[in-house]
């Protein structure tokens, strides 16, 4: 049987906003090139279609890593740009598809779907989440998340992984329900604490990696670069997977 490895991030980079108060879009391209990851997820980057580009993240990024294929899923309009999920993927992108997951009157959240050439037939499904900041609402985004509409769909085969930022800090239902469907990365087994943000001094554990049974989690760990600590409030985790094929 072969087997693979592949390296997925997820990174809310804060509209490219450091601690300094500073948006600088190659400094985000540099704590990723840091990375040196298979695929990463990014929430909260804006895209500027029409208009000045120098503020067109999505674009800037795309330049500044030449060696990555691009997917934007925008999810709501802010001050006239699109804010949204952004995959990066140094494998072949066969396909990408952003879900609206948005739950009531609250802020709009979607899930971007990004399918990605492994070896072989086999094609391996990132979902990219940005979850509510609502107590309430969080479970009724996932319970769109895992339902037939979304990653359930008989057509997505194993493997499938979802990374983001989930904004659940406990073991609330969001949390329980995710585990039902799917294994969890769980920090402590590989790093001494289990907290992921803010960067400086992590106390909550919002950033999260789910995938399912055709996956073996070998690694998990905080980047924690100089670059890393200032260019954003949260620092990237990184996993490292095995793919039985």
């Amino acid at each position: 049987m072969r087997r693979q490895h592949i390296r997925v991030a997820t990174y809310n980079v804060h509209k490219c906003r450091g601690l300094d108060r500073r948006t600088r879009t190659e400094r985000i391209a540099a704590v990723i090139r840091e990375l040196n990851c298979d695929v990463v997820a990014l929430q909260e980057v804006l895209a500027v279609e029409h208009g000045n580009p120098q503020y067109d993240q999505v674009r800037r990024l795309a330049d500044r890593l030449p060696e990555y294929r691009s997917c934007f899923g925008e999810n709501r309009r802010l001050l006239g740009a699109g804010d949204g999920n952004l995959t990066l993927s140094r494998l072949p992108v066969i396909d990408c598809i952003n879900y609206d997951i948005t739950w009531g009157n609250r802020e709009r959240r979607g899930c971007l779907r990004t399918d990605v050439q492994l070896f072989g037939e086999i094609i391996l499904h990132v979902f990219n989440v940005h979850l509510g900041t609502g107590f309430i609402e969080r479970p009724h985004q996932v319970q769109r998340l895992l339902s037939d509409s979304v990653p359930n769909q008989a057509k997505f085969a194993r493997p499938r992984i979802i990374a983001g930022d989930f904004n659940e800090w406990t073991r609330g239902l969001a949390t329980s329900l995710m585990g039902r469907e799917f294994l969890a990365a769980e920090p402590r087994a590989f790093m001494r604490y289990n907290r992921t943000y803010p960067g400086v001094l992590p106390f909550l554990h919002l950033d999260h990696f789910y995938f399912d049974h055709s996956l073996t989690l070998t690694g998990l760990r905080l980047h924690r670069s100089r670059k890393a600590l200032v260019a954003s409030d949260h620092l990237p985790l990184e996993a490292e997977f095995e793919i039985k094929g």
